[in-house]
């Protein structure tokens, strides 16, 4: 039987129920992540957003009424592109030039190398499909669950493939924040506060993470660290304007002949993301304002995480097996050494 539609029910009042409806989900998630023993494991409201989401969406779907369902895709989809365009004013030129060439040779480095190597061993070695693989790449190579939201944006990926990728954020994000300063103080790693703090922001996941691991030796290699992190996360524009033409070929390729050839999928969030930035290092926002901002995004972006939680469904992650976590395995271990060879040269 056909599901009646209530009187008055509309499909904008629906898809506006379903963003409020996740907006709420959001507001309880920020409260979550800022329990003291949620911060120590350096999750960021993203990483917390999803994994609520899907916990809601998993057990307690059947409470939702089921025209929200718009709203909660809009949330996940458009609010998502308009809210990694905002986050450019978290990076400034100013904070890439104090680094130096150092920083931004290690941070283009990582940054190519993870996307490159993970997704070639990811569909050639391993056998996942392409989203999968440059989904998982993308959260080791640049800014976690950020870059991996904006890099499902611009493939249009399914949400249980960025789920999955997320998943292994958390886990080597986690496991590097721990470990690295450990084996730093155990002077298992042969580097002075300076470079450690480019070690950090150039391998750990999620700047979150970055900030807690670094945070664990003193204010200096914190800032560091922080610093080419941030180097890292500004790359994500020309990465994902290259990806939009990299599509726009893979695509022309498969036509027949005399077929129209589709547009340039540009990704108007990430011209944002750098309008946004250039905008952050003339310093022409005021101080409260700029911080009021930048809350206000972080929010719109665990709404659009959360809400894509609740899209995500266990049996669609278990689909993708072991081989995921391989390859996030694989690159943890590219980070780690790689990375560590990569600053004892340059650094």
């Amino acid at each position: 039987m056909s599901q009646q539609v209530p009187a008055g029910a509309s499909p904008w009042r629906d898809q506006v129920n379903g963003m409020l409806f996740v907006g709420l989900l959001a507001a309880a998630v920020v409260q979550i992540a800022a329990f003291p023993f949620v911060k120590t494991l350096g999750l960021s409201p993203l990483v917390v957003g999803i994994v609520c989401g899907m916990l809601y969406g998993n057990f307690l779907r059947g409470t939702m009424p089921p025209g929200w369902g718009v709203g909660v895709h809009w949330t996940a989809r458009r609010l998502l592109r308009i809210a990694v365009g905002f986050y450019g004013l978290n990076i400034s030129i100013q904070q890439i030039a104090e680094i130096g060439a150092p920083g931004l040779i290690i941070s283009t480095v990582v940054v190519l190398t993870i996307l490159l190597l993970g997704t070639l061993i990811g569909t050639k070695l391993l056998k996942l499909d392409r989203d999968t693989a440059m989904l998982t790449a993308s959260g080791s190579a640049v800014c976690g669950a950020a870059a991996v939201l904006a890099f499902e944006s611009t493939l249009k990926a399914a949400p249980h493939k960025s789920a999955v990728a997320v998943a292994t954020v958390v886990l080597f994000g986690t496991i590097s924040m721990f470990l690295y300063p450990l084996a730093f103080q155990l002077g298992w790693i042969d580097l002075d506060t300076r470079a450690f703090g480019m070690f950090l922001g150039g391998t750990v996941h999620e700047v979150a993470q970055v900030v807690g691991s670094a945070s664990n030796i003193d204010a200096a290699t914190t800032e560091v660290a922080t610093i080419v992190k941030m180097t890292r996360v500004a790359l994500l524009v020309p990465l994902l304007i290259l990806l939009g033409i990299w599509l726009q070929r893979t695509a022309s390729a498969k036509l027949a002949p005399g077929q129209a050839k589709p547009k340039l999928p540009i990704p108007w969030f990430a011209i944002f993301f750098l309008i946004f930035a250039l905008i952050n290092s003339a310093n022409v926002i005021p101080p409260d304002i700029l911080k009021t901002m930048r809350a206000l995004d972080i929010f719109a972006l665990t709404m659009a995480m959360t809400a894509l939680g609740i899209e995500t469904r266990f049996a669609q992650m278990r689909q993708a097996g072991p081989k995921v976590l391989l390859l996030a395995f694989i690159l943890f271990l590219m980070l780690a050494f790689g990375g560590y060879t990569l600053v004892k040269f340059v650094a």
